[in-house]
């Protein structure tokens, strides 16, 4: 039983030095504030998208991506392996920094947009750490190349590239 209770101490010990998280069995990775390159204890992957976007993949976690802002810090959780396939639907979480409601929009050079299927949602709470606030969003891409996809707040705005086949 005292071995029990020192197991237990440890466990939960080394869970508080990992960054306070504890991760449920079966679940993803939980992500940090931190640069991924910089999360301790986990595998990081990153590929360049179309236009210089990094897609970084930690562990078995979802892929992120990071816009580009002059005024919002822009981050995307991606549900669906990069590139997307062209026809289906593909859920995105946002983070973004700035005040007022977001707008989100993908359109291809040749100005195809993607169809939104739902969203912007704001979300309550999340176990995803990044700054800002956050919202989900849907979208299927109906032709294959490298969709600018622009998020705009009253307070605002950032875009990134994502590569659809």
């Amino acid at each position: 039983m005292k071995r029990m209770a020192i197991g237990a101490v440890l466990i939960v010990t080394a869970g508080c030095a990992a960054g306070g998280q504890v991760a449920k069995p079966g679940s993803a990775p939980a992500t940090t504030g931190r640069a991924p390159s910089q999360t301790p204890g986990t595998t990081t992957s990153t590929k360049v998208a179309c236009h210089g976007t990094a897609v970084v993949t930690q562990g078995d976690g979802f892929p992120e991506v990071r816009g580009v802002s002059r005024d919002a810090e822009v981050w995307g959780l991606l549900f669906a392996p990069v590139p997307f396939q062209r026809g289906k639907e593909v859920k995105i979480v946002w983070r973004m920094t700035g005040e007022g409601p977001l707008k989100v929009t993908a359109v291809l050079a040749d100005g195809t947009r993607a169809r939104p299927t739902f969203g912007p949602e704001q979300h309550g709470g999340s176990s995803w750490q990044r700054p800002g606030e956050e919202w989900g969003t849907g979208f299927v891409f109906p032709k294959a190349g490298c969709y600018r996809v622009d998020l705009t707040r009253t307070r605002g705005s950032g875009h990134l590239w994502l590569p659809v086949k």
